[in-house]
C-alpha cells in the first residue's frame, strides 16, 4: 500500500460567521497528483494553506511527511514546494536573478546551487531567457519560471493554487506534462482548479463545495459512481425543450450544448430514455440516447442543485 504523505483529520477553519472549511477529511498518497475541484470562494486555497502550514486551522488535526501542522511548519519548510494563483517573483528581477534570489532561501552549497538553477533553466525552456526581465514574459513563460522557482528545492511536495488560470490551452496542456513528470520522480503534487479537463487528469480528487468536500475519489470512479442517468437530446426548440425540462421533479439539470441538451436525470428512475420520451412535449423527431457521464456531470450532480 502507498505511504500517505498528507493527512487531515476533522479539519475548520473559521473566519468569524464564515466557516471556510467544513470538517474535511484528507489522505494524499506519495507520488499522487490530487486535485481540489469547485469555484472560486469554495476554500481551495483556505485548504491548501492550512496544510503547508500558512494558516492555523480553528480545528482539526494536520500531518504531512510525519510532522504536525502547524506546530512542526518550520520543520517542514524546505520540503514543500507552492506556487500561487498569482505571478509572485520579481518583475523587475531577470530570470536568472529571481532562481538565485529563491535558491538563497535554501542552504544550497554554492556549487549545488548552480548546478540546480542550470538544470531547471534547461528543463523548462528558459535558457534563452536568463537575462530577461520577469515582468516582460508571456503568461506561459512566466508560468514556466515561477514552477521552477517553487521546485528549485526538490520538493516532495507540490502545492500548486489555480496555477494554469492566466495561459492558453496549449502552455495548460504542455504544464501538465511537466506535472506528470514530477510525479513519476516521485513528487506528490496537490492542485486546485476550476477547470474539468484538468480535474480529469489528476489520480484523485475532491470536490469541494463552501468548504464541504461533496465527493472524493478517482475521476474514473466519480463518474462511474455517479447518481444520475445522463441523456443527450437532440431536436428542434432545444431552448423551450429545456425550459420544460426543469419542471420535471426527476430531471437534476438540462444544459445546451451546441444543438443538443445534455440533461441529468436521478438514478431511480430506471430507464431515462423512455422517461424523456413519455413526456407530454416530446416530439417524435427528437433523437434521445444515453450517453457516459463527463466529469462536468458529477460536480452538478453532487453541488448545488444536484443535492436538492
Amino acid at each position: 500500500m502507498t505511504e500517505s504523505v498528507i493527512h487531515a483529520k476533522g479539519l475548520v477553519k473559521q473566519f468569524g460567521d464564515l466557516k471556510a472549511i467544513d470538517n474535511l477529511d484528507l489522505d494524499v498518497e506519495q507520488g499522487q497528483i490530487y486535485g481540489f475541484l469547485g469555484p472560486n470562494g469554495c476554500g481551495k486555497t483556505t485548504a491548501i494553506r492550512m496544510l503547508t502550514g500558512l494558516l492555523k486551522p480553528t480545528s482539526g488535526d494536520i500531518n504531512v511527511l510525519g510532522l504536525s501542522l502547524p506546530k512542526d511548519a518550520e520543520k517542514l519548510r524546505t520540503q514543500l514546494g507552492y506556487m500561487t494563483q498569482k505571478f509572485s517573483l520579481y518583475s523587475d528581477l531577470t530570470v536568472l536573478e529571481n532562481l538565485k534570489f529563491m535558491a538563497a532561501l535554501y542552504p544550497f552549497k554554492k556549487q549545488q546551487k548552480q548546478q540546480r538553477i542550470d538544470e531547471l533553466l534547461h528543463t523548462y525552456g528558459l535558457d534563452q531567457r536568463v537575462d530577461q526581465m520577469a515582468g516582460s514574459m508571456s503568461g506561459g513563460q512566466r508560468q514556466r519560471l515561477a514552477l521552477a522557482a517553487a521546485v528549485i528545492n526538490k520538493p516532495k511536495i507540490l502545492f500548486l493554487d489555480e496555477p494554469t488560470s492566466a495561459v492558453d490551452p496549449q502552455n495548460r496542456r504542455d504544464f501538465w506534462e511537466t506535472l506528470f513528470d514530477l510525479s513519476n520522480a516521485g513528487t506528490t503534487i496537490l492542485v486546485t482548479t476550476h477547470y474539468m479537463d484538468e480535474a480529469e487528469r489528476c489520480h484523485r480528487l475532491a470536490i469541494l463545495e463552501s468548504g464541504i468536500k461533496r465527493a472524493d475519489g478517482s475521476p474514473k470512479q466519480l463518474m462511474t459512481d455517479m447518481h444520475a442517468h445522463v441523456v443527450e437530446i437532440a431536436g428542434a426548440q432545444t431552448r423551450e425543450l429545456k425550459k420544460q425540462l426543469a419542471t420535471i421533479d426527476h430531471v437534476i439539470s438540462a444544459t445546451q450544448l451546441g444543438a443538443q441538451l445534455r440533461v441529468l436525470v436521478k438514478k431511480d428512475v430506471q430507464d431515462p430514455v423512455e422517461f424523456i420520451k413519455q413526456q407530454s412535449f416530446c416530439q417524435d423527431t427528437w433523437q434521445v440516447n444515453s450517453v457516459r457521464p463527463s466529469l462536468e456531470d458529477v460536480f452538478v450532480t453532487c453541488t448545488g442543485q444536484g443535492r436538492q
